[in-house]
């Protein structure tokens, strides 16, 4: 993707995936810190994680560099979370 030819959606699209990618991060940092995951729902991981893999498909597909950018941060946080959910004992 060219960054010279964004225009101010293709920014606001940017801005967009920062602000998703950022959501997961005080629950990670939550959850390592206390290193309890007990009140997490295993069903929402899972979903979150399909999801996401169908969007980055989708982004890599239409080439959606916002999409992808967003989606490949929230994949990292939420299989971090999924990780400590199968380590960490509640």
């Amino acid at each position: 993707m060219d960054f010279t030819t964004f225009n101010w959606a293709d920014y606001l699209g940017l801005f967009g995936a920062f602000l998703t990618s950022i959501t997961f991060i005080p629950q990670v940092l939550q959850a390592y810190r206390t290193k309890s995951v007990k009140d997490l729902n295993l069903g929402m991981l899972l979903i979150i994680l399909s999801s996401v893999i169908v969007w980055l498909v989708y982004g890599f597909a239409k080439n959606l560099l916002p999409v992808i950018i967003a989606n490949s941060i929230v994949l990292i946080l939420s299989t971090i979370l999924l990780y400590f959910k199968a380590t960490f004992k509640n």
